[in-house]
């Protein structure tokens, strides 16, 4: 019998936020959700309640004598193996991710991935032909990080260098501020719903490939 779940689309949901109860935990429920709404699997990775170690180690840089992949980085990349899109789910801190999030970057979507690899866009990494999500939030405005120049650096930082380096399919970006303590509940849910819209998206380019449609050129939405 066929596995509907591999052919109706996998999406791996990639969580860092350490309050289980925080608006990037919202997000990450309305992606899966929307996801599953639309026929196809959802798997959260929730970085701070499996207990991630972000800490690359000498000895896992894959451009030494004795590298090796480390058995927790070997079980993650099992776990997220195949999957046609990896949402990445993280506050902005210090005008930059959390160091959570840097570390699963580094240990696992870069694993075994060397510098030049990257460059020449040789590297074979897990979300190689995929597609990719990002969704970040933050404590200020938007019109205040437009002034900054930030939006535009966290785009470059979180989307277009692994859509370009891992030669992806497609990668979206959208970024959510002035999520504070007290956001009205109307808020709330406005941006939840962009949240859906960005996850219908996803998964309306994951059906077209996987139901034969046209190949569409590789895309970066920085929207």
């Amino acid at each position: 019998m066929a596995d509907l779940t591999k052919a109706h689309g996998r999406h791996v949901v990639v969580l860092a936020h350490p309050d289980p109860t925080s608006f990037n935990a919202a997000v990450a429920q309305a992606y899966c959700d929307t996801v599953r709404e639309c026929g196809q699997e959802a798997l959260l990775r929730d970085l701070y309640a499996m207990n991630f170690d972000p800490v690359l180690r000498n000895d896992e840089r894959p451009d030494r004598q004795q590298f090796r992949i480390a058995p927790d980085v070997r079980a993650e990349l099992e776990a997220i193996g195949g999957c046609d899109v990896v949402a990445f789910i993280y506050p902005i801190w210090f005008g930059l991710p959390p160091a959570m999030m840097k570390g699963y970057v580094d240990r696992v979507i870069g694993a075994g991935v060397t510098p030049r690899q990257v460059q020449e866009r040789t590297g074979e990494g897990p979300l190689t032909a995929g597609h990719m999500i990002s969704i970040t939030t933050s404590g200020a405005r938007d019109a205040w990080l437009d002034e900054q120049g930030q939006v535009e650096s966290l785009r470059e930082l979180s989307s277009r260098y692994l859509f370009r380096a891992f030669s992806m399919k497609s990668a979206h970006y959208l970024h959510i501020g002035s999520i504070v303590e007290g956001l009205a509940e109307r808020f709330a849910d406005e941006h939840l719903y962009d949240v859906r819209e960005k996850a219908r998206t996803v998964c309306a380019k994951v059906a077209a490939e996987r139901y034969g449609a046209a190949a569409q050129p590789s895309v970066f939405d920085g929207s």
